[in-house]
């Protein structure tokens, strides 16, 4: 959520971040809102000083003998005053809290305007590899071998789902011990969270109320709302929520693996069949909660560490980072990890780096005490996939493929797999 006090001050350069993201806001009628929110706050405030002053004298005239009808009188007309006036404040502070929570993260003043058009490839790793046979799509492959079973995965779950079998699901592992190894050794700390999240938890990650349409709600006999988890990053910011942590605590490094569920609605194109875009898919994702002078060295950590396991596994890909139109909502700067994929003739994303600044951290009301002198401020949050293998899977398969339809086995990952060099087909 964006902070009401920046709004209030710079209400023009506000709207000019969010026309970066091609966003029209006139903030005009909500700051007349809000002042005439906060003069009915104060003129209640002085309506509740006076009823404390006249309540306090009725023991004293009773005391004296004195009639005190007429005073009973004033005290009952200012308190069905004050209370038509709360109920009115918090009308106004509900309606509000809506506004704000439909509005997007403001883009970082070193974002640029625009959509998918305007993003900028910062580093390329690797080369795209020249074959000397045809190559194969990653979908032949993983058939061939034996490693992914679509047609039965079709069957127990419908379009969009697979199933690992062989030596895909022992690739497919070895890739997640992979990241879950190299985040220890980072010194991150492994978190196992529930699937299953409350309204609260998509709040907070500042995916509802706008982004209800891409999730899957679970529904229950206790009647509360409920939905499978899209990315770890929606159950690893509420890991604070409501919460002030000391700023010794802070950075607070975090990971967690999951498998990740999305409707992913609407049609894509052909050239996305197979693992591409899935309703299901395994993820491995980064997080920090930071004090906010930390948080842009803190990102970089990310983007590094995001990169370093694509080139562990000696794969290529582009650094890109994304214009204001292609961030999402609750991201004030992302850099996505866009990995080759040779049967598309082009780059798809295994790994989205991203800092929220105090966005979330606002509607998640996380926070934490300055050490000098005991101030409260949000924190801020950052995330990355780190990574997300329903992509790295088929990247592997069509850049290590060999004539034969075999598929070399990255290096890193052999210890893994007991040894194994090459996925041969069956």
């Amino acid at each position: 959520m964006l902070d009401i006090v920046y709004i209030r001050n710079n209400p023009e350069e506000a709207a000019a971040k969010l026309a970066k993201r091609g966003l029209s806001v006139d903030f005009s009628e909500f700051l007349e809102k809000d002042s005439a929110r906060r003069a009915l706050m104060h003129t209640t405030e002085n309506l509740k000083a006076e009823r404390n002053k006249k309540s306090a004298l009725i023991p004293k005239l009773k005391k004296e003998g004195q009639d005190t009808a007429s005073l009973l009188d004033e005290l009952k007309t200012l308190s069905n005053t004050i209370h038509s006036n709360d109920e009115s404040i918090d009308e106004m502070q509900k309606e509000q809290e809506v506004f704000l929570g439909g509005l997007p993260n403001l883009p970082a003043d070193d974002v640029v305007a625009g959509g998918k058009e305007a993003n900028e490839v910062v580093k390329t790793f690797g080369e795209q590899r020249t074959f000397d046979f045809e190559p194969k799509h990653h979908v032949d492959l993983l058939t061939s071998t034996g490693m992914i079973d679509y047609e039965r995965g079709a069957k127990l779950s419908g379009s969009g789902y697979w199933l690992y079998t062989g030596m895909g699901a022992r690739l497919e592992w070895a890739l997640i011990n992979y990241f879950v190894d190299a985040h220890l050794a980072d010194g991150y700390e492994m978190v196992m969270p529930p699937y299953l999240l409350n309204y609260e938890a998509g709040y907070a990650a500042g995916q509802f109320p706008k982004f209800l349409e891409d999730i899957f709600e679970i529904r229950s006999n206790d009647d509360n709302f409920r939905f499978l988890l899209p990315t770890a990053e929606t159950a690893l910011v509420n890991f604070r929520r409501d919460e002030i942590m000391a700023e010794a605590d802070l950075p607070h490094k975090l990971f967690a693996y999951t498998a990740c569920f999305r409707r992913e609605a609407g049609s894509h194109g052909a050239n996305e069949r197979g693992m591409i875009r899935g309703h299901q898919f395994n993820k491995v994702e980064m997080f920090q909660f930071a004090k906010p002078e930390d948080s842009e060295n803190a990102l970089d950590e990310l983007v590094q560490k995001a990169c370093a396991l694509v080139e562990g596994l000696g794969l290529h890909y582009q650094l890109v980072k994304l214009a204001a139109g292609d961030i999402g909502a609750a991201m004030k700067k992302t850099y996505d990890i866009e990995i080759w994929i040779p049967s598309m003739g082009g780059y798809k994303e295994v790994s989205s780096v991203s800092n929220a600044g105090a966005y979330q951290a606002r509607r998640g009301n996380i926070r934490f005490r300055r050490d000098e002198d005991g101030r409260i401020e949000f924190c801020h949050t950052l995330n990355g996939s780190g990574l997300a293998t329903s992509r790295v899977l088929p990247a592997i398969a069509e850049q290590n493929q060999q004539a034969d339809g075999s598929i070399i086995v990255p290096e890193v990952l052999r210890p893994y797999m007991g040894g194994i060099e090459l996925i041969r087909p069956l």
